[in-house]
C-alpha cells in the first residue's frame, strides 16, 4: 500500500469516537451534580431545623393604621443581628422576595409574593441601619436598608433594598425615631 492511504486509513481509525466513555462521564458529571444540590438541600433543611426553637412569625393587625412611610423593593433575608453571614431559614426568613413595606404607629408589616408574610410590632423594633450586606448579597456601602428587631428572645437582622434606595435614609430617621421615643417613654415609667 501507499504511504498515502496507510495514512488516511490510521488517521479514519483515530477519529472513532468512544461514546460509551463520554455517555459515561457525562452520566457520572451529572450524578455528582445531583448529589451536591441534595446535600445543599438538606442542610438547608437541618438549618431550619435547628432553628426550630423561633415561634412563629406574627401577622399584621386588622387595623395597623395610617402609613407612615411605604417601600417597595426586595427582601433578601434574615441574620442573627450583628452576624450578617448566620442566615435564618426558619418560618421562610431565608426565602429572598419582592417585598412591599409599611410601616405604621403599630410596627413594620412586611408583604412578600410569594413567601410568607410577617409583621413585627413597633414594641420588636430596635433599630435600622444602612449596611452593604447580609447573608448571600453584597451591595455598595449603604445600599442596604437592615432592621433589626427582636423575635422571640433573639434579635434579628432583616435586609430590605428598595427599588429607589433614596428612600432608605428616610426609613432609618423613622424608625430610629420610633425605637428612641419608645425608650424614652418606657424610661419615663
Amino acid at each position: 500500500m501507499t504511504p498515502v492511504i496507510l495514512l488516511a486509513a490510521e488517521q479514519k481509525s483515530a477519529e472513532v469516537t468512544d461514546w460509551a466513555g463520554r455517555i459515561g462521564w457525562v452520566v457520572g458529571l451529572l450524578l455528582v451534580v445531583a448529589l451536591l444540590y441534595w446535600l445543599m438541600r438538606e442542610g438547608w433543611k437541618w438549618r431550619g431545623t435547628l432553628q426550630g426553637g423561633l415561634p412563629e412569625l406574627l401577622t399584621a393587625p386588622d387595623e395597623p393604621g395610617p402609613a407612615k412611610l411605604k417601600l417597595s423593593g426586595r427582601y433578601h433575608g434574615s441574620t442573627t443581628a450583628g452576624q450578617w453571614l448566620d442566615r435564618i431559614v426558619a418560618h421562610g426568613l431565608g426565602t429572598r422576595s419582592r417585598v412591599e413595606l409599611t410601616l405604621t404607629d403599630a410596627g413594620l408589616e412586611v408583604v412578600r409574593p410569594g413567601a410568607d408574610d410577617f409583621f413585627v410590632p413597633a414594641a420588636a423594633l430596635r433599630e435600622a441601619r444602612l449596611d452593604k450586606g447580609i447573608a448571600g448579597k453584597v451591595l455598595t456601602e449603604g445600599g442596604l436598608l437592615v432592621v433589626t428587631w427582636e423575635h422571640g428572645g433573639k434579635l434579628i437582622d432583616s435586609g430590605f433594598r428598595s427599588d429607589r434606595a433614596a428612600e432608605h435614609a428616610a426609613w432609618v430617621d423613622a424608625i430610629n425615631t420610633m425605637t428612641n421615643s419608645k425608650t424614652e417613654t418606657e424610661g419615663a415609667r
